[in-house]
């Protein structure tokens, strides 16, 4: 009987295992003979997705065509979501922090929490709106969640457990980014650019240890000088979740369908030209199609769209003149602090910022626009510790004064009157006023001059700087009428430039009133000599100016010479020089326009309040400026152009807090010294004139001679 059993049982198994043999014979009939050529495409059938091909931003020159702002190709470290697991990508993330660190490079860091000495997480203040930004993402805007509680937050997100403090925020700040950046299979994260090629051999050799990191080539933005016109060319950053929804919102986000529009991980023009032109300097990126089988290889690699490249704008900015601003802004800041700190009478101390600008007075195009404190693109881009002190230095050297910054301008804003009050037959060329000093028209309030001038008319007036003669032509001018012309030659309101400017302030009693002040009568003269709440742009000044000599006809101020194709053979859009846009017109005759330019004329000539100019190799006219800003030193203000027969440029400099009017008169002078004569900088930072035999003017004169200005930048003036 137990015999039986067990045979019983021996023949049930064979019978299942002949059964599941037939049933996977069957099966693989199926799959191999009835069906496979179905199954054949199954098996070696891959999956395909579109990456982006970022396209190449357009590029910036100056006038004549010199690099401003240009683009180098570099490596850069690049994750492929498609080969990076969950498992491995904390380790691949540290092995490349790791690696760039020992060998000195960068890669993009963007968490605002750094670690203590003690190993402690606390916020970077200096970078506020990006801690309120975590804030928001990790839990929901809550301002008094820690840093602490953001790493730990970040940690559990992230599975990053087991590392040390240093370590985890290293990681953290990848992985986050990585997500604002919408790491996907179709969007790569960019982990690092410009790496060596040394480090390119490493990670090379290495692959195998960092799967989803690869090395590709892209491009950057380069500097030649970083130095050169920062404000006005302006910065580049990541795209922010703000930008990034109001770009969604207009329908210009990233798609198939839109190349053209804004990924995650895209940047984005945040100041300056690089803002205000972006969608010229962004081009149109293109598309890769990319199949992959079951395991992941690449199958094949397709370009399917190319990206267009952006466009390449000239600035009507020539960086030689640019260049001569900067350095002597500098050096006039310096030669006016020294003198405060020598014990000099009217202080200058404190004087740390100015801000210069040039115009061509043909079409009222931007030659220079330079401001100190100043700072380096190359750097800005590459350093963010330095990015880090620009933000905490006090004298705010990302801060544009030659285009945003509003100083009170003191006496030259005089010409303005003049012109005002010549033209409402207020006064004449021949009207004299008696200057004793104290000006004695009201009984309780008996404002001052600087010097007793005697019975003088407008030009000698403009030549002295005679406040009496001012305060009484503004008093009889009346504000209202003063403001009319003031507007008309461009003050106190913005000039129509391409990028951000200031709009400065216009004294009136509905701007008191406005402030909270009240507006008494006897304000007014001290509006007609540049004080009160008068307070303008070295762009406006020199605007203005610009429009003076040019028969009262105002044009509109302008920095963009043309716009091509990347490549520079088509023109896009152009600024004619031949043509350019009437703004207003003063309302002042050509009579009237010269009596004060004769005036002008005389403060550069021996005598005047500029005579440092009094033996200059061309004619030059301008208006010095002293303004009071207490409790500071006085602000120091030149306005002037030259040649006065034939004006070719405005120039308009302004040192903050400077006191002594020879360092504002001794930047004009480099400036004419480098349009008219070649002044340029050498090597080492220094003004210097060319050599006779390779002496060119960087503008657009024909005129020659010698300057006896010196290079250092500080001349001798009447003050």
């Amino acid at each position: 009987m137990n015999r039986f059993k067990g045979l019983s049982r021996y023949i049930f198994c064979i019978v299942v295992i002949m059964a599941a043999f037939a049933v996977y014979g069957l099966r693989l009939i199926d799959w191999q003979i009835i069906n496979g050529a179905y199954w054949l495409n199954v098996s070696t059938r891959t999956n395909t997705s579109s990456v982006k091909i970022t396209a190449a931003r357009g590029e910036i020159l100056d006038r004549n065509g010199n690099a401003l702002a240009v683009n180098k190709t570099v490596y850069a470290i690049v994750f492929d979501k498609s080969a990076m697991t969950k498992d491995t990508q904390n380790k691949t993330i540290l092995q490349l922090v790791s690696l760039l660190q020992k060998r000195g490079e960068t890669w993009v860091d963007e968490l605002p929490i750094q670690v203590t000495a003690t190993g402690a997480y606390e916020y970077i203040t200096s970078r506020q709106s990006e801690v309120d930004a975590l804030k928001k993402n990790l839990f929901r805007g809550n301002t008094y969640v820690t840093a602490e509680q953001c790493i730990l937050e970040l940690q559990r997100k992230y599975e990053c457990e087991g590392y040390s403090p240093n370590q985890t925020r290293a990681i953290l700040s990848v992985r986050y980014n990585m997500e604002l950046s919408g790491f996907s299979v179709s969007t790569p994260y960019i982990f690092a650019t410009g790496i060596s090629s040394d480090t390119v051999g490493i990670i090379s050799e290495n692959a195998q240890n960092l799967p989803g990191a690869t090395v590709e080539v892209t491009t950057v933005r380069d500097y030649p000088d970083g130095t050169v016109a920062p404000h006005v060319l302006g910065t580049l950053g990541a795209i922010s979740q703000e930008e990034y929804a109001e770009e969604k919102k207009q329908g210009n986000t990233y798609s198939l369908d839109n190349l053209g529009g804004y990924a995650y991980n895209d940047s984005i023009g945040k100041s300056g030209v690089e803002s205000y032109f972006e969608k010229y300097l962004r081009g149109t990126n293109g598309l890769k199609v990319i199949e992959t089988t079951r395991t992941g290889a690449v199958a094949s690699s397709t370009v399917t769209q190319a990206p267009v490249a952006g466009d390449s704008i000239y600035l009507t900015i020539d960086k030689n003149l640019q260049r001569v601003a900067q350095v002597s802004l500098a050096n006039n800041v310096k030669g006016a602090q020294n003198e405060g700190k020598s014990g000099g009478s009217k202080g200058g101390a404190d004087c740390v910022a100015g801000g210069a600008v040039v115009l061509n007075i043909k079409d009222f195009s931007v030659l220079a626009a330079a401001t100190f404190p100043s700072y380096d693109l190359n750097q800005y881009n590459s350093n963010p510790s330095y990015v880090s002190g620009l933000f905490q230095d006090k004298t705010k050297p990302m801060y544009d004064r030659a285009l945003v910054g509003s100083f009170m301008p003191g006496s030259s804003f005089k010409p303005v009157v003049a012109s005002a009050a010549l033209q409402e037959g207020v006064i004449n060329s021949s009207s004299t006023v008696t200057c004793h000093r104290v000006y004695t028209f009201w009984n309780d309030y008996q404002p001052t001059c600087m010097g007793y001038h005697g019975t003088i008319n407008v030009v000698t007036a403009l030549q002295k700087s005679c406040n009496i003669f001012f305060y009484d032509t503004g008093r009889r001018l009346g504000i209202d009428t003063l403001d009319l012309y003031a507007k008309r030659f461009g003050l106190g309101q913005k000039t129509g430039i391409e990028i951000n400017e200031g709009a400065g302030v216009l004294s009136s009693p509905q701007v008191r009133v406005a402030a909270g002040g009240v507006w008494n009568g006897g304000d007014v003269v001290q509006a007609a000599i540049g004080q009160a709440d008068n307070s303008f742009t070295p762009l406006q000044l020199a605007t203005y100016v610009s429009t003076l000599v040019n028969d009262g006809t105002r044009l509109k101020t302008h920095l963009i010479g043309k716009i091509t194709d990347y490549n520079r053979d088509k023109v896009i859009m152009q600024n004619d020089p031949n043509s350019p846009t009437v703004v207003d017109h003063v309302g002042v005759s050509k009579e009237n326009l010269e009596t004060v330019k004769k005036g002008m004329r005389a403060v550069t000539s021996v005598g005047g309040t500029a005579s440092s100019f009094a033996n200059y190799g061309i004619a030059v006219a301008g208006k010095t400026g002293t303004a009071q800003v207490p409790p500071h030193s006085d602000n120091v203000v030149f306005v002037g152009f030259a040649p006065y027969d034939k004006p070719e440029i405005a120039v308009a400099v302004v040192l903050e807090y400077g006191a002594y009017s020879k360092y504002s008169t001794a930047v004009a002078r480099d400036l004419f010294d480098a349009y008219f004569f070649g002044k340029t900088v050498d090597a080492s930072g220094n003004l210097v004139f060319p050599a006779k035999e390779e002496s060119t003017s960087s503008g657009t004169s024909s005129g020659t001679g010698t300057s006896s200005g010196t290079s250092s930048g500080v001349s001798s003036t009447a003050g």
